[in-house]
């Protein structure tokens, strides 16, 4: 769609190239001025669209400002230095503008269309925004992560995420009401919090239908973070340049490290799918399997670990019975 735009648009300076030039018999060269400044037209466009909106402003507010002071600063300068003034005045204009253009690039980041509009009405720009989607919200460790103080600030809850928790909430299925009604439980105790301030947004997109896209939209027009433990909508916020706070890859990144060889007491919770396998799990769901520990079923054991395996599923222990496991390194010792 954007190519077939981006040709039309070609097409129409180059035209117009040519009916601008054909009155001055100049009609090729009309033609290729025209398509030379639609060439340009075409890559502002590509740049402006890759460069950060908040970035641009803040550039042509901080070039502005540094020639402004630097006017200003030269302006009880002038009887002093007479003709000389030019070249002082130059070069003090050029690193002044030059110093509050880099300084608007980096503060600018942050500025956003929305955060513009609310200034304008008195409310001020809000940085680090975090908009909470109804996954996280249902899970509930957000609270606990919140009570802990490792996050703060101001957490965005749009309409069309309430309304699709209030919807499950008045599900037929008793899991999905269950399943609502926790994730409102969860969003009052957030609200109860002196660190955290939810603020419940109007902003709707209508053009778009899946919330998980809404999402995304609406986190690039406040440029805020999305907090969520949905695998398919982080991969989707990452491609479309919005950063992500993924509740399950904190808590992957929290669990304890255990090294082969070291010792732990579990308890054997079932047979595995190998022979005489035993399954057991830590406290924070990480599956442990036991050799040789079928006897061992309903019981706890002192167990040692002889590897670990990381997969896109989460973590696994293998590990021995430790009399076994003792036994066989006294046999390999001799």
């Amino acid at each position: 769609m954007f190519l077939i735009l981006r040709l039309a648009v070609l097409l129409l300076f180059a035209f117009s190239g040519y009916i601008i030039g054909i009155k001055y018999n100049y009609g090729i060269y009309g033609v290729l001025t025209g398509s030379f400044l639609g060439l340009i037209a075409i890559a502002t466009e590509i740049i402006f669209k890759k460069i950060d909106f908040g970035a641009i402003i803040g550039g042509l507010l901080g070039i502005s400002c540094g020639l402004l002071f630097a006017y200003l600063l030269m302006l009880p300068l002038r009887p002093i230095l007479g003709e000389e003034i030019g070249v002082i005045s130059f070069w003090v204009m050029a690193v002044f503008g030059y110093g509050g253009l880099l300084l608007g690039l980096s503060k600018g980041k942050g500025i956003s269309i929305a955060g513009i509009f609310r200034l304008f009405r008195g409310e001020g720009i809000e940085e680090n925004l975090k908009i909470l989607d109804t996954s996280v919200i249902i899970d509930g460790r957000i609270a606990d992560v919140c009570e802990t103080g490792f996050l703060e600030g101001v957490f965005i809850l749009p309409q069309f995420i309430l309304q699709e928790l209030q919807h499950i909430a008045d599900a037929a299925d008793p899991m999905k009401r269950a399943r609502g009604r926790r994730g409102l439980d969860i969003l009052h105790k957030i609200q109860k919090m002196s660190r955290i301030t939810v603020r419940i947004v109007d902003e709707d997109f209508p053009k778009i239908k899946e919330v998980d896209a809404k999402l995304v939209a609406l986190a690039k027009l406040l440029n805020a973070k999305v907090i969520t433990n949905d695998f398919n909508l982080n991969k989707v916020a990452e491609l479309q340049g919005v950063s992500v706070l993924n509740i399950n890859e904190l808590a992957s990144s929290l669990k304890p490290v255990v090294l082969p060889g070291e010792t732990m007491k579990v308890f054997i919770l079932k047979e595995g799918k190998e022979y005489n396998q035993g399954v057991a799990y830590l406290d924070d769901g990480t599956m442990v399997v036991v050799e040789n520990a079928r006897r061992l079923i309903g019981k706890n054991a002192d167990v040692t670990v002889t590897s670990v395996l990381q997969t896109t599923a989460g973590r696994m222990i293998f590990s021995k019975p430790k009399e076994e496991y003792e036994r066989e390194e006294f046999r390999a010792a001799k």
